[in-house]
């Protein structure tokens, strides 16, 4: 049996701090893994469920969206993706009794940590307005509450839905389809918060918000440019994919403010060279640069590639771009000191990294949150797509952009259509398919969501996974924002922050996990998940479910469907809820790519998406070619005194779910509230490793922001940077402060200062 969860929070703001490790993974990822696996599942529960993650008859992690390989390893799971597994299918149970003892004051009162370590969710639980405590509430009563509230509103805009990456794609259809058919585009998800700027900036360039690679295509490559990313903790399964393209022969250039173990060498744990042995050493050239230089850096080298004889493909160029002018103008003004100053690097690396370039036939580019979470995100991503334009490494093996996205299925909800912003075709076939008119006008995205509860514009907030409070910037704004509706409802596992900030009534509804059987009316069921790279493959759970009491995330959307829309629904909602199959055949016939949907996902390994730039150097944009654009230059300058900011994760979370309170890779243990910063510049600022500081944020509005109580760390980030975690420094970032076009919060930009403060009690 599993440990019970632990009683009291632990302190996190009192940790104790160690030297950064050089290589991750190797034993201790296994000890830990299995470590933590044992506390919440035991070992023979262990042992059957991670043998079946990531396996073609199995399930998917319900972790991040990096792909399998061809052949998966019997241990196709890394240590966070174990603690993953372990905490959906834990033991532990959250039951009404738990909520009767607990009240919605000592909730909020609880850190997220110790919300998520209570368990799983069993019962729907029911708040009444001005009720201290959450109250068993059956599914009947849920869902006719929520049809009352619902038709209540002046308007279906007036109603926000947001969704997690969790979710499948059998359910992410059926959820935007229930949300257009009510009378909305207000479909918020978490790609606004995170990989917008891809969307947008890819979309533009080469006519598919998508990346344009496959996992074979890293296997194939010269040479991989890892951007503003840090597999090691965010994605590790990756390091693998790098390990196998470091013994192809390629070469790996990472950029990034702060040294990554696991991008620094990896020890293989499915490998006796990785368990006992000194691993392998993946990069070739450490580029560290400066927070928000990223797009200079680009800039600079694309001047250099340019005035290179023969370094241009003259003829893809030529046959497959446009803007080429423009932007080659704008980039032979590219300014040496200007781009030193930008990015903190020598001149002497910036070469290198140049003849690195020139010497390979094919280049991978990946990003995650370290490229488009800043203020010109979308830019410095557009920047890159010039980068790889100029030598053809576009649409042929072993080259090509690739976004790694975060969490599981993240980019299948997006193809599903949980979009505010959907394209004209989409909608048209949703019509035809269903026999109705979904709205037209553009919904909210996850900021203009908030502000729409702020000012009264939204009444209800309903959300399928995810923890929206904790996931969203601007802390307080948000919390005052979910506390003006009317009705928030959360389709959840597990206890998080945000079943504690709730409206004026609040239900939370109990949904199976990845890890568990979905017997429904109609039998067993099976749903589909679209990893990061398009592929899409099935994902079947084979664990009871953690109470009898649970449904699924289809037969939720379905049974509300039929609740909220009754008969002016022609959707045959039932046939849905009983039999998923009928689902993935209606998916099919609306969103291309999916034809023979059913056939084709019953194979081992699922199938890939098209995609025009990749298979045939088709680019879908408005000028039918791919675009080289020519942005501004821009980077952030500091006044005196102050630090940039960015948000991260520690190596113990996943997003906002915190599995732990140690950083190991970072050699910090016991504790969260800590602020990385070079040694010069906390001295700078009169402080030294082991003070404690308030962060003050500074915005161009003259707002400030304090997040209080972090221990000052000694790190060797690059200088003018800091590095402390999320959701803590939430608070720190303003609603109106992100990226323009894709609206994504620019959380990795944040201008702060350091005051001496004290550790939080």
């Amino acid at each position: 049996m599993s440990a019970k969860p632990p009683a009291d929070d632990p302190v996190q703001d009192a940790p104790e701090v160690g030297e950064p490790l050089r290589a991750a993974a190797g034993l201790p990822a296994v000890a830990h893994s299995l470590r933590v696996a044992g506390r919440q599942m035991g070992a023979r529960r262990t042992a059957l469920t991670l043998l079946r993650v990531n396996q073609p008859r199995g399930f998917d992690c319900p972790g991040c969206a990096w792909p399998e390989p061809e052949k998966p390893h019997r241990a196709e799971f890394c240590e966070n993706g174990a603690k993953a597994v372990a905490e959906e299918a834990t033991l532990r149970r959250v039951t009404p009794a738990f909520f009767a003892e607990h009240g919605l004051a000592e909730l909020s009162e609880r850190s997220g940590y110790w919300l998520g370590q209570q368990g799983r969710l069993t019962e729907p639980m029911y708040l009444a307005e001005g009720a201290e405590h959450y109250r068993p509430i059956g599914w009947d009563a849920a869902f006719e509450l929520i049809a009352d509230e619902l038709a209540a509103l002046d308007s279906p805009d007036e109603a926000v839905f947001y969704t997690s990456g969790r979710t499948s794609n059998e359910a992410a259809f059926l959820y935007q389809l229930f949300a257009r058919e009510f009378g909305t585009n207000n479909l918020p998800d978490c790609s606004n918060l995170c990989h917008e700027s891809s969307g947008s900036a890819l979309t533009e360039t080469l006519g598919v918000g998508k990346g344009s690679v496959l996992l074979e295509d890293l296997y194939r490559a010269d040479l991989i440019v890892v951007a503003g990313q840090n597999p090691g903790t965010n994605h590790p399964r990756m390091l693998t994919a790098l390990e196998r393209a470091k013994a192809e022969g390629a070469r790996i250039i990472t950029v990034n403010p702060l040294p990554e173990a696991g991008l620094e060498r990896f020890r293989n744990p499915q490998t006796a060279r990785g368990l006992v042995g000194g691993g392998t050493a993946l990069t070739d050239l450490f580029l560290q640069v400066r927070l928000g230089g990223d797009q200079a850096l680009f800039r600079l080298l694309n001047k250099l590639i340019i005035e290179r004889d023969g370094a241009v493909d003259e003829g893809f160029v030529r046959e497959h771009t446009h803007g080429f002018d423009g932007f080659a103008e704008a980039a032979r003004a590219a300014d040496w000191d200007q781009t030193l100053e930008a990015t903190g690097l020598t001149r002497a690396e910036i070469e290198r990294a140049l003849e690195m370039v020139l010497a390979a036939d094919s280049v991978v580019v990946c990003w995650a949150m370290g490229l488009t979470q800043h203020k010109h995100a979308v830019p410095t991503i557009k920047e890159v797509v010039n980068f790889l334009l100029l030598r053809g490494n576009i649409g042929r093996p072993g080259a090509g952009v690739c976004p790694v996205r975060g969490h599981s299925n993240v980019q299948g909800d997006r193809t599903m259509g949980i979009v505010e912003r959907p394209e004209a075709a989409f909608l048209d076939a949703l019509a035809a398919e269903f026999g109705f008119e979904p709205p037209r006008h553009h919904g909210f995205d996850v900021v203009n969501a908030i502000r729409a509860l702020r000012d009264g514009q939204a009444k209800v907030f309903f959300a399928m996974g995810g923890n929206f409070v904790a996931a969203s910037p601007d802390t307080e704004v948000t919390e005052r924002a979910m506390r003006r509706a009317r009705l928030t409802v959360h389709v959840s596992t597990k206890l998080n922050r945000s079943h504690c900030v709730t409206g004026a009534r609040a239900l939370i509804l109990p949904t199976l996990g990845r890890t568990e059987r979905d017997v429904g009316s109609g039998g067993e069921q099976f749903v589909t998940v679209e990893d990061s790279m398009g592929v899409v493959h099935a994902s079947r759970g084979r664990l009871r479910p953690a109470s009898e009491a649970l449904l699924s995330e289809p037969a939720i959307v379905c049974r509300l469907a039929r609740r909220v829309l009754g008969e002016r629904s022609a959707t045959p909602w039932a046939e849905f809820e009983a039999d998923y199959a009928a689902v993935r055949a209606r998916i099919a016939r609306v969103i291309p790519g999916f034809t023979d949907f059913e056939e084709r996902v019953s194979r081992p390994g699922g199938f890939t998406l098209p995609h025009a730039p990749r298979d045939e150097r088709r680019f879908p944009t408005a000028t039918g070619k791919a675009n080289f654009t020519a942005e501004p230059v821009t980077f952030p300058r500091l006044p005196a005194g102050r630090l940039l900011l960015q948000t991260l994760r520690s190596h113990d979370q996943y997003n906002t779910t915190v599995y732990g309170l140690d950083d190991r890779y970072r050699g910090i243990t016991g504790g969260r509230r800590v602020v990385l910063v070079h040694p010069e510049d906390a001295a700078e600022a009169g402080l030294t490793d082991g003070d404690y500081a308030d962060l003050v944020s500074e915005w161009t509005d003259g707002t400030e922001r304090v997040a209080p109580g972090f221990r000052v760390v000694h790190y060797p980030t690059a200088r003018g940077c800091a590095a402390a975690y999320y959701p803590e420094t939430n608070v720190l970032v303003p609603l109106d402060a992100t990226a323009d076009t894709s609206n994504t919060p620019a959380s990795k930009s944040v201008v702060i200062r350091l005051t001496p403060g004290a550790a939080c009690q």
